[in-house]
């Protein structure tokens, strides 16, 4: 977490819809059309009510934090947070997908059975 930020509750899954945008709004510090600006470009996508109430997770909290962070500190426009958030996903969905099959190659290697029996000629 970066300096100056509010800690998030705990005890909530990171994806539970809990905030309504002007509550989202002050946790980041930032104006509520500006959020409204981020969901269309497509750097978050908070969950709605039956009543079309966006509702913001702690799972959105930080990635709008880690958006705000790319722009502030390093100079990086919306286009290219998209694509910087998008790769870092890609990074996690393939960094879980090697450690699963490093796990199952372990698995294999582990009850690798014996060579079979050749009766010399």
């Amino acid at each position: 977490m970066a300096r100056n930020e509010p800690p998030l509750p705990g005890g909530l899954p990171d994806d539970e819809p809990c905030y309504v945008i002007s509550i989202a709004a002050r946790l980041v510090g930032m104006h509520q059309q500006t959020l409204r600006y981020y969901e269309r470009a497509g750097l978050v996508e908070p969950r709605r009510t039956g009543g079309n109430i966006r509702m913001y997770s702690n799972g959105d909290i930080q990635r709008i934090r880690h958006a705000q962070r790319l722009i502030d500190e390093l100079g990086v426009n919306l286009a290219g947070v998209d694509i910087i958030m998008r790769m870092g996903e890609q990074i996690r969905l393939l960094s879980e997908d090697l450690a699963h099959t490093r796990t199952e190659l372990e698995k294999l290697r582990s009850t690798r059975l014996p060579a079979p029996y050749r009766p010399r000629e």
